[in-house]
This record gives C-alpha cells, sequence and structure tokens, in this order.
C-alpha cells in the first residue's frame, strides 16, 4: 500500500508557520506535516498557501505563475497552481522546471567558490537583462529522483488532504481533479478540512462540490467567525461518501492554534479549540495510515474536560463574532453564513441526513458519542 498525503496552507500561511508564534503551539496544518514521519515529496508534501510570500515558486511542478502577495490573499490567485502542483506530484513527473539559476543562488555559489560562468547579459538604452546561468540539477528533478525511489508503487493507493481556509477548498479542488484524471480517479481520497473558506465569488461546483472518489470528509468549523467574505463551505458529496462535520468554538484561525482572545493577535488564552481538532486530525490521519510523531492522544475525559472550559468560556467566543479580519461583518449575531454545496445557508441548518453525527453544525452539546466516527 502506497499513501501519500498533501497539507494545503491557508491564504497568507506557509508550511514554516509550525513556529510562528501567533499560534501558540504551531499552526496546525504546518505542524501536522513537519511531524509527519514519511518521505518528503514520497509520501507527503506541505503546499503554502495563496499570498504567503511565493516560497515555493522555484519548486513547483508546474508553471508557478508569478502572482503578487496580494492577489492571493483577496483572490486566491495560485490556489490552481498549487492543485496542479500536488496533481504532479502524485504522479511523480512535472510539468515545468525551473532551469535558470537566480541572482540569490548565482551569488551564493559564487561566495561559496563553486565555479560557475560569468553573468550574461543583454540591454537596451533603457533596460538590461541578465541571465545566470543553468541550474543543474533542477529541484524538480531532485524531487523527482526521490518520489520514484521510495514510493512504491509510484501511483499512491491511497491520497489523503488536509487544510485550512483556502487550503480546506483546495483539498476539495483536488479531489476533483483527480476523479477527472484517467491515471487518478480510481485512487481513494480522504480530506479532513479546517473551516474551508473559498473567499467571495469561488464557489465554483469544483471548490463545493466532491466526487464519488472521495471516501471520507471530516470538517471543523468555526461557529464565532463573522468576518465578511469568510462564508465557510460544506461540500455536497456522493452517496458514498461519509461525512463529519463538526461546529467548534472560535474565529477561523482558533481552530488551528490561535489561542488569542480576538482569534487574530499572539497569547495562550483559548487553547481548547485548537487542541481538540488537533487531536482528531491526528486520529483521522493514523487511521488513514499516516505514521505521525509528537501526537497529543486526548483521551476522552480530556476532550470532555477541553470542552468543558470552552463552555466556561462561552462569553469570550461569542464576543468574537464583533470581530473581522475584513473590517466588516456578516451573518446574524447567532448565524454564521456558509455554502452548503452551491446553496447559501447558515451554520446552524446544516444538520441531518448524510451527516454523521446527525447534529451537524448545529451541534450544541458534545457527549462520549459525538467524534466516535472518528476513532
Amino acid at each position: 500500500m502506497s499513501v501519500f498525503t498533501a497539507y494545503f496552507c491557508g491564504t497568507g500561511s506557509h508550511r514554516f508557520d509550525d513556529t510562528n508564534t501567533n499560534f501558540w503551539n504551531g499552526e496546525l496544518v504546518s505542524t501536522l506535516a513537519s511531524h509527519d514521519q514519511g518521505r518528503e515529496f514520497a509520501h507527503w508534501v506541505a503546499v503554502d498557501g495563496p499570498g504567503s510570500g511565493n516560497l515555493q515558486d522555484d519548486s513547483l511542478f508546474v508553471d508557478p505563475g508569478g502572482y503578487y502577495n496580494w492577489t492571493g490573499q483577496l483572490f486566491g490567485r495560485g490556489w490552481e497552481e498549487n492543485v496542479s502542483h500536488v496533481l504532479q506530484i502524485i504522479k511523480g513527473e512535472s510539468r515545468w522546471q525551473r532551469t535558470k539559476l537566480s541572482e540569490a543562488e548565482y551569488r551564493r555559489l559564487k561566495d561559496a567558490g563553486v565555479p560557475v560562468p560569468e553573468v550574461a547579459s543583454t540591454a537596451s538604452w533603457f533596460w538590461r537583462t541578465y541571465d545566470y546561468g543553468d541550474r543543474q540539477p533542477t529541484p524538480q528533478a531532485l524531487q523527482e529522483r526521490i518520489i520514484h525511489l521510495f514510493r512504491k508503487p509510484l501511483v499512491p493507493t491511497q491520497v489523503n488532504l488536509v487544510g485550512w481556509s483556502r487550503g480546506g477548498i483546495s483539498c476539495h479542488m483536488l479531489a476533483n481533479a483527480m476523479a477527472k484524471d484517467p491515471e487518478l480517479c480510481d485512487v481513494p481520497v480522504n480530506i479532513f478540512t479546517i473551516d474551508p473558506v473559498p473567499g467571495i465569488g469561488n464557489v465554483q461546483p469544483e471548490r463545493v462540490m466532491l466526487s464519488a472518489n472521495v471516501r471520507e470528509y471530516v470538517g471543523f468549523y468555526s461557529r464565532d467567525e463573522r468576518s465578511k467574505g469568510f462564508a465557510c463551505v460544506v461540500p455536497d458529496v456522493q452517496p458514498g461518501t461519509r461525512i463529519g462535520v463538526f461546529p467548534m468554538p472560535g474565529r477561523h484561525a482558533t481552530l488551528v492554534g490561535n489561542a488569542s482572545v480576538d482569534g487574530a493577535g499572539s497569547g495562550q488564552v483559548l487553547v481548547e479549540p485548537g487542541l481538540v481538532v488537533r487531536h482528531y486530525a491526528e486520529v483521522c490521519l493514523r487511521r488513514w495510515g499516516v505514521e505521525l510523531a509528537k501526537c497529543l492522544d486526548l483521551s476522552e475525559e480530556q476532550v470532555m474536560g477541553y470542552h468543558k472550559a470552552m463552555a466556561d468560556c462561552e462569553d469570550q467566543y461569542q464576543a468574537m463574532r464583533r470581530k473581522s479580519y475584513t473590517v466588516v461583518t456578516e451573518g446574524s449575531r447567532d448565524d454564521r453564513l456558509l455554502h452548503q454545496g452551491t446553496r447559501q445557508t447558515t451554520f446552524s441548518h446544516v444538520r441531518g441526513d448524510p451527516y454523521c453525527p446527525a447534529a451537524g453544525l448545529g451541534l450544541t452539546q458534545c457527549d462520549g458519542d459525538t467524534y466516535k466516527a472518528l476513532r
């Protein structure tokens, strides 16, 4: 069996956020990736979110597009490339390679005494272009070699997807892209998302509906988020897909480890939502065949204790509903806007069939059976 896991970071977040001080115990998706004991590229990959600084552009398996950060943060520019990148990593072959050295790479080699050709340049009276030489081997060639050496069989027999925010929507997009790909359409997919948010105008079917290749879908959703443009998505699934959705007190970032009182700054005050979500992410990933280090391994009593602590801080969580990452709020005081597939509805109305437990996002009180389906 060959299991591959992709970790999609959220908008403005990247794979190094496991040390971001705004997340007291590390941002969840990047932390899970850093704890994956498989071999990177062969068994897992972490993907930087749109608008996070283009740190991975040189290593993508497809042309990165070169988007400005603000277009990634506002519109999600770059997430299509992220999805295509992971699709090619799953196949083990790149469609694009960075064959030219950057100026920084050239200077680094020169400073280290590596014999590299002198810089060539072409120019006119108002511009000048520099060629810093070829890059061999390319990052993509090295990663392809790792994949072919350590992934047997080459095409995984199962793919797991984990994502927060637009990273969660990227999981939907990739699963649907796999379903349309002749090489990958029969590979079963499991998805774990944390508050998947597409942004305004991004509710196309490939982002809010899932194909039959998805075997299990688990989503945790921020009950108290009210920022304009942060309506989350519960995807429509096929009859054979097992789906569980769980509400959690807090804002969009609270669920991935931001424990501040406003869900945006620093601090270690409201830690329980992030701990519960992390625990069940680890439970699901291990059940799906991923070897993880540094797991929380919470007992049922500890989980229920964390829920009691959340209930004791209910006023603080409800106060978050007056906050907004985008200045303006949306939804009502008692309910958050949400996309259930292509239909817009509200948080508490997502319940009944096909969700397990049936209370869905209308769940108001947890007990020993709440997370039974995840164990």
